[in-house]
């Protein structure tokens, strides 16, 4: 690769369902110069999560959307080659929100200096980044955890699902997680510790299975997936159940607006609340979160699961996967060796 060329991703238009290579095509430029208080990062990885397909369109999110005609956004992190500020100098570590691209231009104040502590670079977009902080604090403080409850996770084999899960039994709580194929649903109870599991894929009827593994009710349902699991799930809150709304991926490439939950009245029956989740919200508690997680790394008491594909070219096929069920774990683009 000619190192004085920049790969980028850029949105053409917005897609309709899945993003194509002629709605989001891959183009060369030239690398960028840094101006006063502003870094140059040759990114080394970049995270792939189903956020950025809302992104793509222009419905109203929790950012704004991504203009059409620049370069797709992403969480990076890299290497400071370029460096006008005095916060960074050349060969630190930063992290930010970057783009699909090699090279990403940006003031220094929208990046981070990452100190790896050992730890490899890919964590800080897995675990102790925003994947982890959304499992932590989204359980924890909007899910409420209590000894002896019913937490119930969809997308369980998910970079997020597979730490909510977890952290719920860290905090005594009888795990259940829905995932999709034998080989995922084996890996949440032999290495993540689910109590029990739900392979959606192999099931005629969800809210059947659901009643089977939760027999006196789901308590906390952590809500990845939207349609008709949750649909599945309001037919079996208990009293006063909390969902955590985190993502909706079985609409986000819907080319027609699907109908609203059916049973959304058992909100009502069971006296349940749904709360929406976005984690950019807890920004200041941060430090607290990646030092309790890392905590618990540290006692073995969190597994996790990076899904690392190489090559930025990649990026567009390799995000497709987060919808069709092939990555299991946090899904990571490696654009250059470390």
């Amino acid at each position: 690769m000619d190192p004085a060329v920049n790969r980028q991703f850029i949105l053409k238009s917005r897609p309709v369902a899945l993003p194509t290579p002629e709605e989001v095509p891959m183009i060369e430029s030239p690398v960028p110069e840094a101006g006063d208080g502003e870094i140059v990062i040759r990114n080394l990885y970049i995270s792939l999560d189903p956020a950025i397909r809302g992104w793509m369109s222009d419905e109203p999110n929790y950012i704004e959307p991504i203009p059409v005609g620049t370069k797709v956004w992403a969480t990076g992190i890299g290497r400071v080659v370029q460096s006008n500020s005095p916060d960074f100098e050349v060969g630190d570590i930063a992290l930010g929100m970057n783009a699909w691209e090699d090279y990403t231009l940006c003031p220094a104040e929208a990046a981070s200096k990452v100190d790896p502590m050992g730890m490899p670079l890919t964590t800080y977009l897995s675990i102790l980044g925003a994947t982890g902080l959304t499992a932590y604090f989204g359980l924890l403080d909007v899910g409420e955890p209590k000894e002896g409850e019913t937490l119930l996770v969809s997308g369980a084999a998910g970079a997020v699902g597979s730490i909510v899960g977890q952290i719920g039994k860290i905090k005594g709580c009888r795990v259940i997680g829905m995932a999709g194929g034998e080989d995922k649903c084996r890996w949440l109870i032999d290495e993540c510790g689910f109590d029990d599991v739900i392979d959606y894929k192999a099931c005629d009827d969800l809210a059947a299975a659901i009643a089977d593994k939760c027999p006196d009710g789901v308590d906390i349902y952590w809500e990845n997936v939207g349609g008709d699991m949750l649909d599945a799930v309001l037919l079996n809150l208990a009293e006063r159940a909390r969902i955590v709304f985190c993502g909706w991926i079985a609409t986000y490439n819907d080319e027609e607006k699907r109908p609203g939950p059916k049973n959304l009245w058992q909100l009502l029956a069971k006296s349940a609340r749904m709360e929406g989740f976005v984690v950019k919200s807890y920004v200041p508690q941060f430090p607290e979160g990646i030092a309790a997680m890392a905590d618990w790394l540290q006692q073995g008491k969190l597994q996790y699961k990076e899904h690392v594909v190489e090559g930025l070219e990649n990026a567009l096929d390799a995000f497709h996967m987060l919808f069709d069920g092939r990555n299991t774990g946090k899904l990571i683009i490696k654009i250059a060796d470390e």
